[in-house]
This record gives C-alpha cells, sequence and structure tokens, in this order.
C-alpha cells in the first residue's frame, strides 16, 4: 500500500513539472523576437493655465501600423508609424482635432535633423527636399504642441534598421493582415512610468560687465548699453531642441560681440566711455520670463543710467535684410540714434535694415518681443531680428526643424558686424565717418571660427528651460565664457512663474517585438501539449505500467462509512 502511494506521488510530481513546463512556454509565445531597440524623444507635456496640452501618457504596449491601413480599421489599439517624408499633415491635424481613439503616434524623422549629423544639406534638390520637411515639421508641431492628445506621441529618427521594420509593417498592411493580437506583427512598447510635474523649474539669466572709463574713476556713473539675448528654446519634443536660430545665433553673436569689445576695452587707451552690459537671459519662449525677473532686479540708478538696450533674436538665416523693431516712437532720440547709426553700417555692407513700430499693449500679458520687456520697464530697446513680424506664443521658439543646417554662420558673422560697427562707433564718436574699426585682417576681426564653434555647441545641446538646471554644464560654459571676456559677472536663478507647467519624461527606449498571431500560438500550444502528453503517457507505461496510468484518470470509489 505503501509503495502505491510513493508511485502515484512520483507521477503527480512528474504531472505538476509538465504542467509548469506548459505555463512558461505560454508565458513565452506572446514575447516573440525583439527587432530593435530605439531611442524616442515623447512629444512634450505641459500645461497652460490649468489647460492640459501635449502628451499626457508616456507609456507604451500596442501593435505597429503604417499610413496604409485599411479604410475603418479599429486603431484604438495600434501605433501609427508614420515617416515625415510621407506626412500626411491633413490626417494628423482631423485625427487629433476629432479626438479619435488610438494607440499612439510615433513619427519618423529624417537623420538630416538629427544633432548629431554631421552631413551637409548636398545639392540643391536635396536643399529643396529639406525645406520642405523643415515646413512640415513646423506645422505638424504647432499641432500638436497646442493640442491634448490622450496617447503617448513619439519621435525616433530613421536608420536602416528602423527603415526595414517599417517596410515590413507597410507590406502586411498592403496585403490586408493589420497587425493586432490576431494577426500578429510587430508590436512597441516603451516601458515608462507615469510623467510628474516638475516643481519650481529654475531660469537662469547671466549678466557681464565691462565697464567703461571714467576721469574721476566712478564708472557708476557713466551711462550703459546693453546688449541682450535669450539663449533656451522650446519645442516638441524637449529633448531634441536646440534652436540653432532661435535663439542659438542670437546668443553665438552676444559672445563674439563681448569678446570683440573686450579686445578694445582692454586697453585704458581705447576703453569707452560707455558701460557695456552683456546679458544672456532664460525664459525666452514663456513671455520672456527671464528678462522680466532681472529688469525686475535693477535699481531705479541702473535703469536711469542705460541709454538703450539691443536684443538679438534670430540672425542666423537672413539674406539680404534684418528689421529692427521698437516699441517706442521712431522719434526717439536713442532710437532715432540707433537706427541711424545701424543705418549707415548696413549701407556700407550692402545690407537692408528696415524700422518696424509696434506699441505695447500694458494691459495684455502677452509679450511678442524681449525688448518689450525693457520698454514695460521704461527704458528704451529695440530688437534685431531676420523676422519682420513676430511669431505667436510658443512659435518659432527653437524646435525640430531649427537645427544646425538651417543657420549659416556668414549671417551670424554679418549681424555681429552691423552692430558691432554702429555700437562702436557711437561710444566712440565715430557716426557718419567711414572708419571701419573691426576690419577684416585686423586683430579686431570677426572670428568666423569662433561663431562656428559655438553655433556646434549650441546646435548639440536642447536647452529647454524647465530641463535646464542652474548648474548644467552648458549653463557653466556660458558663464565661463562671459567671464573670459567681461570684467564681472553674475548669475541670477530664478523659478519660473506664471502659467506655464511642464512635466518630467522627456526620452525613452521603444523595444520593438516581432510577434506571432494568436492561431499560431494556439497551434503551437497544441502540438506541444499533444507531444507532452504522448510523452508523459509513454514514460508513466513504461515506469509505471498502464494500470498506473489508467488509475491516474479513474475517479477514485467512495468509501461508505458503516455506522453502529
Amino acid at each position: 500500500m505503501e509503495s502505491s502511494k510513493q508511485g502515484h506521488r512520483e507521477v503527480l510530481e512528474s504531472m505538476y513539472s509538465v504542467i509548469a513546463l506548459i505555463f512558461v512556454l505560454v508565458a513565452c509565445v506572446e514575447l516573440g523576437d525583439a527587432a530593435s531597440a530605439v531611442d524616442v524623444y515623447r512629444l512634450i507635456q505641459y500645461d497652460i493655465s490649468g489647460v492640459p496640452l501635449g502628451s499626457r501618457f508616456a507609456s507604451l504596449n500596442h501593435h505597429a501600423s503604417s499610413m496604409h491601413f485599411s479604410p475603418g480599421a479599429d486603431l484604438s489599439r495600434t501605433v501609427l508609424v508614420i515617416p515625415i517624408r510621407e506626412l500626411d499633415l491633413s490626417f494628423v491635424k482631423e485625427y487629433i482635432s476629432r479626438r479619435q481613439p488610438l494607440g499612439g503616434l510615433l513619427f519618423l524623422l529624417p537623420q538630416i535633423f538629427s544633432f548629431e549629423n554631421k552631413e551637409g544639406t548636398g545639392d540643391s534638390d536635396k536643399h529643396h527636399e529639406l525645406e520642405l520637411h523643415k515646413n512640415s515639421l513646423l506645422e505638424l508641431e504647432q499641432s500638436l504642441v497646442h493640442a491634448n492628445i490622450p496617447y503617448p506621441v513619439y519621435f525616433a529618427f530613421e536608420d536602416d534598421n528602423v527603415n526595414a521594420i517599417l517596410a515590413d509593417i507597410k507590406r502586411n498592411d498592403a496585403s490586408g493582415q493589420q497587425a493586432t493580437a490576431t494577426t500578429g506583427g510587430y508590436k512597441l512598447v516603451v516601458s515608462a512610468a507615469e510623467p510628474k510635474k516638475i516643481a519650481s523649474p529654475v531660469i537662469t539669466n547671466i549678466q557681464g560687465w565691462l565697464y567703461g572709463s571714467k576721469a574721476d574713476g566712478d564708472t557708476n556713473q557713466l551711462p550703459t548699453i546693453a546688449i541682450v539675448a535669450s539663449y533656451d528654446t522650446f519645442g516638441a519634443a524637449p529633448a531634441l531642441s536646440v534652436g540653432s536660430d532661435s535663439n542659438g545665433s542670437g546668443a553665438v553673436a552676444l559672445l563674439e560681440i563681448a569678446r570683440l569689445f573686450s579686445i578694445l576695452y582692454s586697453n585704458p587707451k581705447t576703453r569707452g566711455r560707455y558701460n557695456l552690459l552683456f546679458g544672456l537671459t532664460s525664459g525666452g519662449p514663456y513671455n520672456y520670463n527671464g528678462t522680466h525677473k532681472w529688469l525686475r532686479g535693477f535699481d531705479q540708478r541702473q535703469r536711469e543710467t542705460i541709454d538703450y538696450a539691443i536684443c538679438l533674436n534670430s540672425i542666423g538665416s537672413w539674406d539680404n535684410e534684418l528689421y529692427v523693431h521698437v516699441s517706442k516712437p521712431p522719434e526717439n532720440a536713442y532710437i532715432k540714434q540707433f537706427f541711424e547709426g545701424i543705418s549707415s553700417v548696413a549701407e556700407e555692407l550692402g545690407v537692408k535694415v528696415g524700422l518696424k513700430h509696434k506699441k505695447i499693449n500694458i494691459s495684455n500679458s502677452r509679450v511678442a518681443w524681449e525688448h518689450e520687456q525693457f520698454s514695460r520697464h521704461r527704458m528704451t530697446a529695440a530688437t534685431l531680428s531676420e523676422l519682420s513680424v513676430a511669431s505667436g506664443l510658443l512659435e518659432r521658439t527653437g524646435g525640430l526643424s531649427d537645427g544646425r543646417h538651417f543657420v549659416n554662420e556668414n549671417s551670424v558673422a554679418r549681424a555681429v558686424k552691423l552692430v558691432a560697427e554702429s555700437l562702436a562707433r557711437h561710444i566712440y564718436g565715430y557716426q557718419g565717418k567711414n572708419i571701419e574699426i573691426f576690419a577684416d585682417g585686423s586683430s579686431l576681426a570677426i572670428n568666423p571660427s569662433y561663431i562656428g564653434s559655438w553655433l556646434n555647441l549650441l546646435s548639440q545641446t536642447p536647452r529647454v528651460a524647465p530641463f535646464l538646471l542652474k548648474n548644467d554644464p552648458f549653463v557653466l560654459a556660458l558663464k565661463k565664457e562671459l567671464t573670459d571676456h567681461t570684467d564681472e559677472v553674475i548669475m541670477q536663478t530664478e523659478v519660473l512663474e506664471g502659467m506655464f507647467t511642464f512635466y518630467d519624461s522627456t526620452k525613452a527606449t521603444l523595444n520593438v517585438y516581432q510577434v506571432a498571431s494568436v492561431t499560431f500560438d494556439l497551434l503551437l500550444l497544441l502540438v506541444l501539449g499533444s507531444y507532452l502528453i504522448v510523452l508523459f503517457s509513454f514514460l508513466v507505461i513504461v515506469t509505471r505500467g498502464l494500470d498506473d496510468l489508467i488509475s491516474l484518470f479513474r475517479r477514485p470509489s467512495s468509501r461508505k462509512v458503516k455506522t453502529a
């Protein structure tokens, strides 16, 4: 009797092992083969005055489909993979505006838009194609950042592996076999935690002073000219928003102007009777919040000593004309003086400078240009830009399409020449005289290599303010550069206040799995199950005999308890 129980126990233990093996196989069937791991960049998630905008989710676990999906297909559990080269903008806008159910969106960007890409634009046909993609990206960004999207949206860059996967997805869709749990296909998985609010995001302003020469040595009484540029960006994908033109070009021009005047001011004989204030400000895309906080910290004496400020904005891709934007009437003495001076230099350089006057509305909190923050603090200022009109809120602020390939360092150099030459003639009293201070080939010549190297650095550094810490290596590099070219540098760190709230989780890894269909899974399980049953039966018969095998499936006989 005891030996019989022992035999049954061994057989049951064998059954448990087989059942465990079956469960392991079932669990592994759905995983399929890992096809690739891809770096992806999430669409920004933020709130304006409590209104949710951008992509509201980060985790992803759905099958992939291309734009060749069958009409009327259910896409609620599908990720649409859309190359920018094949972008149907009207479809995307309609799908988002109608808030139709979708598992997610994955946009594939051409490699030329990667800030790690070092290739040139090549021939004119390739350049024309690039401009078309740039315009498409601009429209796409505005559609995405101003919408509340209730599913994950990611960007990735094309490569051979990604293109091969997309081609396979297209073939499946074209044959009418859209990827689902039933048919199999490719599955896109991003494992990410729920995005969290960024508490008290900081913005950092950096100011550098070049002090002028005064007989009694009290430089605090000298008039001041400020040169200002905001250096941060905003875009659909914070981890990709490098803003080479907006406003990397303005920040680079400021550094080169500081370098040139530091040479002049290093010699007591050529030190001018003006203090020069260089301000690199943050929070530019958000109503120039950093500029507002910076100016708010000035005392009345400092404000009164500033003759005027020149703000540099988007000066890296102009051909023959720049614009001076002002809020105060053109008849204002300082505005008139500055515009006449810069126009005179422009004529010598063979370029045009136009004047654009727009009054500010004090009751409206929206700030279109950086100089308007100065005007609100009753200081004279102007903005020099290649843009003839101001962009809307969060538009053209250094997004996906604003890369190094669209910025010409010669354009930045000409803008530097224009500003530096007109300033120097004003400071040294050479107005109306055809005297070239920053002549080519001299020790005061503009340095294209310096401009190019800084443009390259900014074009590889995403600078969306809420994700840029005060001790970020890039911020410290800006501080060091101003320290090398000015007499005193001050850093000001403030909390980004106002109507904006931002969320983390800007970058992730996308795992692409090639999974089999449920039909195949069931067939595989049936074959495996049959094989294991036959194997198990054979082992029991060989080791224990046929009677033991039959006894496993025989219903045990009931025993009646006799009662007295």
